[in-house]
């Protein structure tokens, strides 16, 4: 019974072992090496096991590039993994540029992949360009007329300027400039009808593609619409904030009218004021007179028939036109 026992545990320690021993040594990947003619040593695959780098995702694309005509080796494979890096499809843009004869060194491709771009897509898109569609350009040519323009732009990835290098959105925004920059030299949007193909040949002359990761092959406008008279609003808009000024000046003097007759009236009332102030002063000056003997009776008779027959005229030029007096004259 102890036999049994002794051998029981021993074949558990055994057992366990050996699932330590393939943990820590993948003999199923260091045979497929094997059979595929790369080197890669028994300590090698141990030592990624401590360096928590898993075996297969270095393995695996080592005996691809192998295949395919690649040199790289052990350790830029598994110093691209640490890195933080995508191996496998560092290994496939390589053999992808390889086979369309593309000069795609591993460090480039490495540094790249850890730039954040997808080196295998733009290995592809330099071999298969791209075609990037701008959204709907507005321009205004000289004579005032909206264009609405959309182009498409064909480029192909430029592998020696990817790190570094602007994206799609700078490249949108530089052909929508020089659609803009174009149109609005143009004296009539009639000219940009019929010619087209000139502004494209003005954008793609431009050199829209100085330090971006693209080469600009070709750009065609896909579409061009005729939009508003933007010339005539403005010109509207302006005669409308004309007359809104016009009338305001025109307002302002009428206010300054207005005060200038009621400062008048105010005037004519305190003028009229005085009149009636000095005519009130007459009485006294006379009454004086009498008493300082300086006027006589017989003059201030006079004085009385003169006034009676001033106010006479005055009411005969009154009269109406039926002979009866306006305003007649006291009777006294």
């Amino acid at each position: 019974m102890d036999v049994i026992l002794g051998s029981g545990f021993l074949l558990l320690v055994v057992v366990a072992f050996v699932m330590l021993f393939l943990h820590f040594v993948p003999l199923g990947l260091w045979i497929s090496a094997l059979a595929a003619n790369v080197s890669v040593g028994i300590f090698t695959l141990v030592g990624m096991r401590l360096r928590r780098v898993p075996p297969s995702n270095i393995v695996l694309p080592l005996i691809k590039a192998n295949k395919a005509g690649i040199d790289v080796s052990v350790n830029q494979l598994e110093a691209h993994y640490l890195a933080g890096g995508n191996v496998d499809k560092v290994i496939d843009a390589l053999i992808a540029a390889h086979r369309a004869e593309i000069p795609l060194p591993f460090a480039r491709s490495a540094a790249i992949d850890l730039a954040g771009r997808d080196v295998l897509q733009a290995v592809q898109m330099s071999v298969n360009p791209k075609v990037i569609e701008t959204p709907i350009v507005s321009a205004v040519a000289k004579n005032g007329i909206e264009l609405k323009i959309k182009a498409r732009v064909t480029v192909r990835a430029n592998i020696d300027r990817l790190v570094g290098g602007a994206g799609e959105p700078t490249i949108i925004a530089r052909v929508g400039e020089g659609i803009v920059t174009t149109v609005g030299s143009a004296n009539s949007h009639t000219d940009v009808l019929a010619n087209p193909d000139d502004i494209s040949k003005t954008v793609l002359g431009k050199g829209l593609d100085a330090g971006t990761a693209f080469e600009i092959l070709s750009i065609d406008i896909a579409d061009v619409d005729v939009g508003r008279n933007i010339g005539a609003e403005l010109m509207t808009d302006q005669a409308e904030a004309d007359k809104r000024i016009a009338q305001a000046k025109a307002e302002e003097r009428r206010a300054m009218a207005v005060a200038t007759e009621q400062e008048m009236k105010a005037y004519t009332q305190q003028m009229e004021a005085k009149v009636v102030e000095a005519q009130a002063e007459v009485p006294h000056a006379m009454a004086a007179a009498l008493r300082e003997g300086k006027l006589g009776v017989m003059d201030y008779y006079n004085l009385k028939n003169i006034n009676a027959d001033t106010q006479m005229r005055e009411a005969i030029s009154q009269a109406g036109s039926d002979g009866q007096l306006k305003n007649p004259p006291p009777v006294k």
